[in-house]
């Protein structure tokens, strides 16, 4: 028997086994069934329907009309806004995504060493920005462009300033001021993914790692704790380049919709604005199905990089 042969009947053998043992598991699959219908229905469907518009011209009033790939050539080598906007976004997704996952893993990893009562009380105050909703209109009454805003009054009293700064209007502060908010909000799923982590390490593993050599807590951090822990770093990687990737609500309340010179504008501010003010749904959809390629990218970089800690 040729080579060939032996492996067309490997690959026959292999198909006819997995459809055997999903017969007799079908029952479980019953019990999935639930789940598998609506994340089909409201994820994989919705993904694969925007993926097809974004080959057409579909304003929702008339019926969708295939023009290839223009929206895309329109996107990249046409719409200056769209490339500003990417810019924006990669500027906020560099500085917030790696910064915010690592401040709050350090956090976790600090809250963790608290008394049990302490530790219970500090998540709740570092969890709370994320899901306090719009609690990021508070930074528009400190980010106030005249004498009331508490930013420029506190500059004022002391002599740094002259005159009230115009914090959320000027090109040159927006984005810095949208960074520094988006950052205090980022502790968020992720953060309580790690501190979950940090409590299922098994103590045993510590012992086990000074027998072996471990001197300090920055070794017992690198040998033991992450590697213990691999799932969670993965779950709040996702989770961090999600939320920086789809920035939008912030900076649209703080600087405005739309921004001064597009100095906020994000990708997801830019489908917002075709999608929903222009209704140009084809458009947008270019613009999703090109942020979902770069999120995938992206989340198969950092996850290929986090394999490797610990090995």
């Amino acid at each position: 028997m040729s080579t060939f042969s032996k492996y067309v009947k490997l690959k026959k053998d292999r198909a006819r086994y997995g459809w055997d043992k999903a017969k007799r598991m079908k029952v479980c699959y019953l019990f999935i069934a639930p789940y598998a219908i609506l994340f089909f229905t409201f994820y994989i469907l919705p993904m694969l329907t925007s993926i097809y518009y974004s080959f057409t011209y579909y304003n929702i009033l008339e019926p969708a009309r295939f023009i290839g790939f223009d929206n895309y050539i329109n996107l990249i080598l046409q719409d200056e806004i769209f490339l500003t906007a990417v810019k924006n976004t990669f500027i906020i997704a560099i500085v917030t995504g790696p910064v915010g996952y690592m401040l709050s893993f350090l956090f976790a990893w600090f809250i963790n060493e608290l008394p049990r009562w302490l530790r219970t009380i500090a998540v709740v105050i570092f969890y709370a920005p994320s899901i306090a909703g719009n609690a990021y209109y508070i930074f528009g009454i400190i980010f106030r462009g005249d004498i009331y805003g508490y930013l420029n009054s506190i500059l004022t009293e002391f002599g740094i300033i002259d005159a009230p700064v115009l914090w959320l209007s000027n090109p040159t502060y927006i984005l810095p001021v949208c960074i520094i908010v988006i950052l205090w909000m980022s502790m968020g799923t992720g953060f309580l993914s790690f501190v979950a982590g940090l409590q299922g390490v098994d103590p045993a593993l510590y012992e086990a790692g000074y027998v072996d050599g471990i001197r300090n807590r920055w070794q017992e951090l690198y040998f033991v704790t992450l590697p213990s822990m691999k799932p969670m770093l993965m779950f709040g990687a996702v989770m961090s380049i999600t939320q920086a990737f789809g920035v939008c609500d912030v900076t649209m309340a703080l600087a405005g919709y739309p921004s001064t010179d597009y100095a906020a504008r994000t990708v997801v501010t830019h489908l917002f604005d075709y999608g929903y003010s222009r209704f140009e749904m084809g458009y947008a959809s270019a613009i999703a199905t090109l942020l979902f390629l770069v999120m995938i990218l992206c989340n198969k970089i950092i996850q290929s990089a986090l394999r490797k800690v610990g090995t």
